[in-house]
């Protein structure tokens, strides 16, 4: 299935003006995990207390957040949670306050505030501040061995430079979405780490996908240069690339929009992740290869190139 023959645009030309704009979106990304004191962690890594209420009756997150400023949890963290008047609150973790006792004070309170509107309480989570700690340095390690694996694997199956321009790409693409979500003040939590760990996967298969054209005109164009090369297999591939991140980009906005507040966040960062993925592997990780190959020689420095075609 093509939605076009295969087109003739010249992205290796273009390949400055995107240096520019990923340098610009990169920037603003670390300005505002400055500002904010790093990312907006949720109750996964940083520990507290969280409760999902269900009432009977429609009720507003400013009602329930003067309740709570009762007992001195005002600036608590209140959020519409799946349906109309479920809410979830997140408490962070008290001093000197057990989890039980943070979690019997906020029904007391809301009981108190809310008497001809009952609620039940559907889900109490608690996670310690050292449980916390060690969620984020497992979430830490999990991305970075996945990233070092996939150096070795695409070394292998091609070359240094290709993985390196490969890992290169994966992490703009995964500091972008983080920046992005900085920006937007999005939480992140274990969801949100399986999201970027799945977009580490999609956007390195769209890379492999270019990689191998490229590997497969190497032998066959002997005769062109290599951004000749790279321009004709980003093009014969661009079909394929944008008939699959758009189907994939439909799903996304379909959870996005009707999955509710449980998998919000997942399914955002999946949604900036394809378009900042599709974006990377044209204009992040075949240009790394190309610069650094136009240093050493062209593609006569490849190994690829040297193999004849069978």
């Amino acid at each position: 299935m093509e939605i076009f023959q295969t087109p003739n645009i010249d992205f290796v030309s273009k390949r400055r003006y995107a240096y520019i704009i990923s340098l610009v979106m990169i920037l603003i990304g670390a300005v505002s995990l400055i500002v904010h004191g790093g990312p907006n962690y949720g109750i996964d890594f940083k520990g507290g207390t969280s409760l999902v209420l269900r009432f009977q009756k429609s009720v507003t997150t400013p009602e329930i957040r003067n309740a709570l400023a009762s007992i001195g949890m005002g600036t608590s963290e209140i959020k519409n949670f799946g349906t109309r008047n479920e809410y979830l609150i997140y408490i962070a973790q008290q001093k000197g306050t057990s989890a039980s006792e943070i979690a019997q004070n906020i029904e007391k309170a809301i009981s108190q505030a809310f008497t001809e509107n009952p609620f039940e309480v559907m889900k109490v989570d608690t996670v310690g501040p050292k449980v916390g700690r060690e969620l984020r340095k497992a979430a830490l390690l999990a991305t970075l061995l996945s990233l070092l694996l996939i150096l070795i694997y695409v070394g292998w199956r091609f070359e240094f430079i290709f993985s390196f321009g490969a890992v290169i790409a994966l992490f703009h693409d995964v500091f972008i979405t983080l920046g992005i979500f900085s920006l937007l003040n999005f939480e992140i939590s274990l969801k949100e780490i399986a999201a970027f760990l799945t977009l580490v996967g999609y956007s390195l298969n769209d890379t492999i996908v270019v990689f191998d054209r490229i590997r497969e005109n190497l032998k066959v164009l002997r005769n062109d240069d290599l951004p000749t090369i790279i321009n004709r297999s980003v093009n014969q591939v661009l079909s394929r690339t944008i008939i699959t991140g758009f189907t994939t980009f439909l799903v996304l906005v379909v959870l996005f929009v009707l999955g509710g507040e449980v998998i919000r966040g997942f399914s955002f960062a999946m949604l900036v992740g394809i378009l900042v993925g599709t974006y990377s592997s044209v204009y992040v990780a075949s240009p790394i290869v190309l610069e650094w190959q136009q240093r050493r020689g062209g593609k006569r420095e490849l190994r690829m190139a040297k193999r004849k075609s069978h």
